[in-house]
């Protein structure tokens, strides 16, 4: 493991601990939380523009329409009186 020094403001690091108290956690468990979670951002992220260099805008608009139709059969489904 790794210890990392990282400078905030005061405030800002009162504040996470005020956060990491309040979630019953240590301030070091949330900064491993949020650090988690971001870098799952990032991967999903890099994934994401990855795969739409390899593709195509019309396929993509397509694939926008079908999933738009979709929803809007459902949600006509659900408008029907009686339910």
């Amino acid at each position: 493991m790794t210890t990392l020094t990282i400078r905030i403001p005061d405030d800002t690091a009162a504040r996470l601990r005020d956060m990491a108290k309040h979630r019953g956690i240590s301030l070091n468990k949330l900064m491993e939380e949020f650090s988690t979670t971001s870098l799952a951002e990032f991967d999903t992220e890099t994934r994401f523009r990855l795969r739409a260099a390899k593709s195509s805008p019309g396929r993509g608009l397509a694939i926008l329409d079908k999933l738009d139709a979709a929803l809007k059969k459902r949600s006509a489904k659900r408008k029907r009186p009686g339910r």
